[in-house]
Formats: structure tokens, sequence, C-alpha cells
């Protein structure tokens, strides 16, 4: 599982059947996080609150998937 924290997002871009299509999911509130699950063909990308009460879940076939882009708001993880 991957956290992201508040102004971060993460863009889904899945074949939808020969015509690409982009999703996205973004942390829109303070003490809200993106989070990124695998498992089992599916990838569940969520937006949920620190008590971990999702909001908003995208769910996909990963083999439809052709890309999962993350977009930090910020360098504040680069350890500087």
């Amino acid at each position: 599982m991957y956290t992201f924290v508040k102004g971060d997002r993460v863009e889904i871009v899945i074949d939808a059947g020969g015509t690409p299509r982009t999703y996205e999911v973004v942390a829109t509130k303070a003490g809200r996080r993106v989070e990124i699950t695998t498992g089992r063909g599916i990838v569940e990308v969520s937006e949920v609150t620190r008590t971990g009460t999702p909001i908003r879940t995208a769910r996909f076939m990963s083999s439809r998937i052709l890309a999962l882009v993350e977009h930090p708001a910020d360098d504040r993880r680069s350890g500087d």
C-alpha cells in the first residue's frame, strides 16, 4: 500500500476499448490522503480521512491500466 497526503493526486490511465481514459483521485482537504492498494488483479485508489474512512474510491482491473502516475503536492518527502 502506498500513502500520499493533502494536495497529492494520483492519475490513472486505462484502456477503454481502444481509447485511453484518464481518472484522477485527489486528497482534497487537510487530514486526507490517497492510498493505492493492489491485489487479485484489482488496483484500488482511495481518498481516505485520518481515521481511515474512505471518501472516494476508484477500482480498476490491473490488466486495463496503461499508466498510474503519482503527483506529489511538493517536495516535503525528499529529506531536505
